[in-house]
């Protein structure tokens, strides 16, 4: 016999006669009590910032600008990597910038990341392990500086700041304990994952086998990306966010006339589109490739924020080849970074159907 539940609603008699009455209130119960995953949805905000202390003068200013975003109603603060710079500037002008890749550095980098009011978090950058092998002053080690960076900027199922929020971490996934920096949390009905992607081609080598160091990690953000898509079809998340420091170079999947309109703007100052080349294995080719294959079926908005070139873009860059188009729920937001200091304030509306609206803020002394 079937019967509907708008039915035990409005003629509960029909079902007290039946005798149908347990078994269809417990069915009615289980409707009515199952979880919204979105129940929690609300506005929120958040800052994003990277590409830091590339001098002692922006050295000086980032602790003001986070003393300003501590004015600001953030739900957390996330820093997309290069906290200091890279060993050659070092090298030319030591006078002008603190040494990078050491331990006292670190913990000067870290002691501002803690004056943030709001919970925040990092994703490393090639600044801050890959590129240490070109610092002349000290031999440090790339996989000595990633060592550091992990025992000293991830603290067990938290972020860093002052009021710290819960984080999950992949080191706690069977086969990945040592990548404590990939961290996963969720807020709004948003699912927010960092991804940890460098400059400096990914660390990939110049080899034609890639590094060992690469392949490893490559591995384990391949594993964490599918995580963070699955965890957001699971808890029917608003949207996914990823973070990473790497540009990862979505206009190398350009061809043909989107390529074209691509170097138009620049063809007066001599720049032409080059000729196409036999296709070299790129250090962001799985990430790219990874993040076709979850859109085919994550239709929910998803973003990808991080630093790298220091230039401030908004754009929808992934293209997909067998569409022929641009893929339309996909949104990439690069940060400020230096000589600029600024950051990127992030609003979360549920109720706007771009769910995600974006303000970039330069730091201005007062």
């Amino acid at each position: 016999m079937y019967y509907e539940i708008r039915d035990l609603i409005f003629s509960p008699n029909k079902f007290i006669q039946s005798g149908c009455v347990t078994s269809v209130l417990a069915v009615a119960m289980l409707v009515f009590s199952a979880p919204d995953a979105n129940a929690q949805s609300a506005k929120f905000e958040f800052g994003v910032m990277g590409d830091t202390d590339y001098s002692f003068k922006t050295e000086k200013e980032l602790p003001k600008m986070i003393a300003q975003m501590n004015r600001e109603n953030l739900s957390f603060v996330i820093h997309v990597g290069d906290f200091e710079a890279d060993p050659r500037p070092y090298n030319r002008a030591p006078t002008k910038i603190s040494m990078p890749c050491v331990a006292k550095n670190f913990k000067r980098v870290k002691a501002v990341f803690q004056t943030s009011k709001h919970p925040f978090v990092l994703t490393p950058g090639d600044n801050d392990w890959t590129d240490c092998s070109k610092l002349k002053a000290k031999k440090v080690k790339p996989t000595d500086a990633l060592a550091m960076v992990r025992r000293m900027f991830y603290p067990k199922g938290k972020s860093l700041g002052q009021n710290p929020m819960p984080v999950v971490s992949q080191s706690s996934d069977a086969g990945f304990a040592k990548f404590v920096e990939n961290l996963t949390w969720s807020k709004g009905g948003v699912t927010f994952a960092t991804v940890h992607l460098v400059g400096s081609n990914n660390n990939l080598g110049k080899k034609p086998e890639p590094k060992a160091e690469f392949i490893d990690r490559t591995k384990a953000n391949t594993a964490w990306v599918k995580k963070a898509f699955a965890k957001a079809r699971a808890d029917n998340s608003l949207g996914l966010v990823l973070l990473t420091q790497a540009n990862p170079a979505f206009e190398g999947n350009w061809t043909g006339r989107t390529l074209g309109r691509y170097f138009r703007p620049i063809a007066s100052l001599g720049v032409k589109q080059p000729k196409k080349k036999k296709a070299k294995r790129h250090g962001y080719d799985e990430f790219r490739q990874l993040l076709l294959k979850e859109l085919a079926t994550f239709k929910k908005h998803t973003l990808l924020m991080h630093g790298d070139n220091h230039l401030v873009k908004m754009d929808k860059p992934l293209w997909d080849p067998k569409a022929k188009r641009f893929v339309a729920n996909f949104t990439r937001v690069e940060t400020f970074g230096n000589p600029t200091t600024g950051w990127i304030h992030v609003k979360v509306d549920p109720k706007d159907p771009d769910l995600f609206t974006f303000k970039a803020k330069m730091y201005r002394a007062k």
